[in-house]
């Protein structure tokens, strides 16, 4: 099956109704060999501080304030609500490594998927949603609000960006996944929620150091997209590849096959080490398989909402 290259609006306007039956709390660690097990230490809503009255029958003692009831000398207890927002930062990466997929879509097109299934899951609990979108030559920041416009805000541009990656001339640049990941610091100071979607193409020491830096004050998912040939591939004689321009042959024979497997597994296994001692999520979205059914089974509830 051919992998699809790009996508439309309407494709992602469709995912509006696939956007059901998950929250962003990870029901249970994730097996597999991209994410391995991890401990979430996303809290979800929180709870805001509304006032401070007098004891009345009924309340719950263990919110008795003993300082303030010292101090005024009558009981005080301190009353909270539930926090009604948690502003969503969706980073979506659609640099030119994206542009790789052997099946049913590329890396570029799902994750564009995941980001309006994020997006509209978002909108769905009254949360705000905005994003950070980047490529080789430029970032694209939509503040997170509660309004349709500002999702679609978001996802025009990751359709922006998911074709200018299948134009005749492709974006060009020296914008990084660091790039990004600084942008987003100056948007999520704290209390977000940051969904980082890419392919991890030149993680770095750097990229451990932002990444501590957004997961102190706010929560934070890794969402890896990868394609299955780009874990497991099998030279054959005459078969070339390219990357970044650059054109070599791949050696024929199981040696380069468990090589090249082994290589993928480690450099994982390494930022699954890195981002478990962060307590940050890292979620495997193969290209093959449809999006929504794979975001279902990591963050599945038991009855869709």
């Amino acid at each position: 099956m051919k992998a699809r290259v790009t996508i439309e609006l309407d494709e992602l306007l469709q995912l509006k109704a696939e956007a059901r039956g998950f929250s962003f709390l990870p029901r249970q660690p994730v097996h597999s060999l991209l994410a391995g097990r991890h401990a979430s230490r996303l809290r979800g809503r929180g709870l805001s501080f509304e006032e401070l009255r007098h004891y009345q029958p009924g309340d719950d003692v263990r919110s008795i304030d003993w300082r303030a009831t010292a101090r005024r000398g009558a009981p005080h207890v301190r009353v909270y609500n539930e926090e009604r927002e948690r502003p969503v930062l969706v980073v979506v990466d659609q640099r030119n490594p994206m542009f790789f997929g052997s099946r049913r879509a590329m890396k570029s097109v799902a994750a564009a998927e995941i980001a309006a299934l994020a997006a509209w899951r978002t909108l769905d609990v009254g949360d705000r949603v905005g994003g950070i979108v980047f490529n080789e030559s430029d970032i694209a920041e939509v503040r997170p609000h509660r309004s349709q416009a500002r999702a679609l805000g978001l996802l025009h541009e990751v359709i922006r960006k998911n074709h200018q990656l299948a134009s005749p001339e492709p974006p060009t640049g020296e914008v990084s996944l660091n790039d990004a990941l600084g942008a987003t610091l100056q948007v999520a100071k704290h209390d977000h929620l940051v969904v980082l979607v890419s392919d991890f193409d030149g993680a770095d020491e750097e990229t451990r150091r932002l990444a501590t830096r957004l997961a102190v004050h706010n929560d934070v998912l890794a969402v890896l997209v990868y394609d299955p040939l780009g874990a497991s591939l099998h030279g054959r004689p005459g078969m070339r590849a390219t990357d970044r321009g650059e054109y070599w042959e791949i050696p024929p024979g199981r040696d380069f096959a468990r090589s090249f497997q082994r290589e993928f597994s480690d450099l994982l296994d390494e930022w699954r080490e890195i981002f478990r001692a962060l307590k940050v999520p890292l979620l495997p979205i193969s290209t093959d398989q449809p999006v929504a059914t794979q975001i279902r089974g990591l963050f599945g509830e038991t009855h869709p909402a």
